[in-house]
């Protein structure tokens, strides 16, 4: 199992900030192919990935107990 968190407009997209799912030795990018399927609605195009606190890329591979944040983008002035 691996820890999902999500921030902003995802959380509320999905009506969760954090999801347990059996997703680990998948990459980021299974992962996120998963969230569209899982959750149609659902934009990762522009979001920011960590990966037990440190950035990650689509390759990157999510083992057992991982927590993946998934970081959209921050707008303001």
């Amino acid at each position: 199992m691996i820890n999902i968190l999500l921030f902003a407009h995802l959380q509320e997209s999905i009506g969760e900030s954090k999801l347990c799912v059996d997703l680990s030795d998948r990459t980021i990018g299974q992962i996120k192919e998963w969230m569209k399927i899982q959750y149609p609605l659902v934009s990762l195009q522009h979001v920011m990935t960590a990966v037990n606190e440190e950035f990650a890329t689509d390759a990157t591979v999510v083992k057992k107990g991982d927590t993946v944040a998934f970081i959209p983008p921050i707008s303001g002035g």
